[in-house]
């Protein structure tokens, strides 16, 4: 019988013009350092993986900026997963070359499922994440969005998770962007339902802004990771402090 995998405990870099910055709600963006330096400090911290998004690649019809990639890999002794821009075979071969050990895919693959199986056949589900970025609409139930947050698709969350799970995806970063920077918890009712509907692991991110968070994120859900950036960046919480909190409530961490 196999033992339930231990947690992880993500920093998330977003990151513009070549600079991690740091928003609220995908808006009020503020630039917060070099990418390749704040990725080594969280990986010395004893980061479990760094999740990097390049938040503007889709908006500005260009790729993920390969050159702070390359630099941060270089840098840091953990799985990186890097999105932004990515909608071609031949974006994520790019990246894998520079290093990388997973791929974050949101608009391309809404726009084409299909584009999901290709990548999944072509370079492992394992290593293709399906990012998954939403919304509470008016009447309570969560709609999957796109294009930095700013295109409503009218797709619902949890048969969008299934379905990419079923195209290829071997892993969901799950974003709440009503959440997102507030630091006011994560959405606990909508990564709850995510988990709950799928069999791959599930990354909670979006509004992490205390311990407490971190763990009402693992013990109401099954979520397997959680991601967190401004109170990170800020130097609110050490990833090590966030550690040390859970194992003292019972939660197994890596």
């Amino acid at each position: 019988m196999s033992s339930k995998p231990k947690k992880r405990i993500i920093p998330c870099l977003d990151f513009k013009d070549g600079k991690v910055v740091k928003g609220v709600q995908f808006e009020d963006i503020k630039d917060i350092g070099d990418p390749a330096v704040i990725g080594k400090a969280y990986c010395d911290q004893g980061a479990d993986e760094l999740v990097f998004l390049d938040i503007a690649a889709t908006l500005e019809g260009r790729k993920t900026l390969l050159d702070a990639v390359e630099r941060t890999v270089k840098a840091i002794s953990v799985p990186l997963t890097v999105g932004g821009g990515i909608s071609s075979i031949e974006d994520i071969y790019d990246l894998m070359l520079a290093g990388v050990q997973k791929v974050s895919i949101n608009s391309a693959a809404v726009r084409d499922h299909s584009f999901l199986t290709g990548a999944a056949l072509r370079f492992s589900r394992e290593a293709v994440v399906l990012a998954i970025d939403a919304v509470r609409t008016a009447s309570g139930k969560f709609e999957v969005v796109i294009d930095g947050g700013l295109t409503l698709t009218g797709m619902d969350v949890v048969e969008w998770a299934r379905e990419g799970e079923s195209c290829g995806a071997g892993e969901i970063l799950l974003t709440s962007k009503s959440a997102d920077g507030t630091r006011d918890g994560y959405d606990i009712e909508m990564t709850k339902a995510v988990a709950d509907a799928v069999n791959i692991p599930v990354i909670a991110s979006g509004g992490c802004g205390s311990l407490e968070h971190f763990a009402d994120v693992f013990k109401k859900t099954k979520a397997e990771g959680a991601l967190a950036a401004s109170l990170f960046h800020y130097g609110d919480l050490t990833i090590p402090q966030v550690k040390e909190y859970l194992r003292g409530c019972g939660i197994k961490v890596r």
